[in-house]
């Protein structure tokens, strides 16, 4: 187990190095972020070099990169923004609005899923089976931005007016007078993050339950389940153990997998919602070319993606001790 844990977590080290430079490389190859700047003919040479300096442009790429990466690594310095503000505690800001929607609706839509997939396998070419297929292709057919839209106007305005009072908030992550610490804040948090994290959930949840579903009857038909219940065993024991466990392998890498896509999402219901994420703080940089902006948001997201790699191996092993010993 340890071995092969070891054997992952370097590859997932080396993939995060490349992907730090392909990144690194592109970002630095995408525009001058000097340009208006150096356009200014009031602008002194000297102010040009000293902000050249400070964004480390007057190095060549490879010790650039090699500057940035020991930073990132030894310290988790991000730089300075084109303003000259540090990115770190700005990126930590933006990360604490997204995740607080991201990991809700993960846990959520894992949840949903599971259960939905299961359900359809175990009524499969019924009328529950046929519905819940039915659905899962209409939301992922349906663009997020709809998604949100749609609870916005015809679930939020209605229920709010009906209370008489906001109880769903349409616009912002919290209230902009909102007092309190942590735990008194946490109805107003609610109130904001209802519909961001129902939108994201109906965009994630519906491939995972069409592979839950699949995965399900696959496994129903192997030989050890058939085996399991020749002898009689409950059926419950039998899901339980023979069969859910199995079928949880292909889903956990779609999961893992998408992830990458889950922050995607994030990133428009972000825009439809006002919410001042990490989205929309990495749209504003890349916008003005702020280049450790831009590299902060996408070296985390490479990050948490092949973190997500990783976990879903570790996850492999757990689930099927054969993929452990194959290895």
């Amino acid at each position: 187990m340890l071995r092969y844990l070891s054997r992952r977590f370097a590859a997932s080290v080396l993939v995060l190095l490349t992907a730090s430079f392909l990144v690194f490389t592109f970002v630095s190859y995408s525009g001058d972020p000097l340009f208006d700047l150096k356009m200014n003919p009031h602008t002194p040479e000297s102010t040009i070099r000293y902000r050249e300096h400070l964004l480390h442009l007057d190095v060549p790429l490879i010790p650039r990169f090699w500057i940035w990466l020991k930073g990132v690594i030894f310290h988790f310095d991000f730089g300075t923004t084109m303003s000259g503000d540090a990115v770190r505690p700005q990126l930590f800001a933006h990360m604490f609005i997204t995740l607080r929607m991201v990991i809700a609706a993960l846990i959520i839509a894992m949840i949903v899923s599971v259960s939905l997939g299961v359900y359809a396998a175990l009524r499969r070419n019924r009328t529950p089976d046929r519905a819940i297929q039915v659905g899962s292709f209409f939301f992922l057919a349906t663009p997020v931005f709809v998604t949100g839209l749609f609870f916005q106007y015809f679930v939020a305005v209605p229920i709010d007016k009906w209370a008489g009072k906001q109880i769903l908030s349409t616009s912002g992550s919290s209230s902009v007078f909102a007092e309190g610490n942590f735990f008194q804040r946490i109805p107003d948090y609610l109130s904001h993050m209802t519909l961001p994290t129902l939108t994201l959930v109906l965009a994630i949840f519906s491939s995972w339950t069409i592979y839950q579903r699949s995965s399900v009857i696959e496994t129903m038909s192997l030989d050890h389940v058939l085996f399991a219940r020749s002898k009689g065993l409950s059926p419950r024991h039998v899901m339980r153990r023979h069969i859910l466990r199995n079928a949880l392998i292909p889903v956990v890498t779609v999961m893992a997998l998408d992830f990458a896509g889950l922050l995607g999402g994030a990133l428009i219901t972000e825009s439809v919602y006002s919410w001042n994420g990490l989205g929309r703080w990495f749209i504003g940089g890349a916008s003005r070319l702020d280049i450790n902006v831009t590299l902060a948001y996408l070296f985390l997201t490479a990050f948490f993606v092949i973190s997500f790699n990783f976990l879903a191996d570790v996850l492999y092993a757990l689930l099927d001790p054969r993929i452990k010993s194959q290895r």
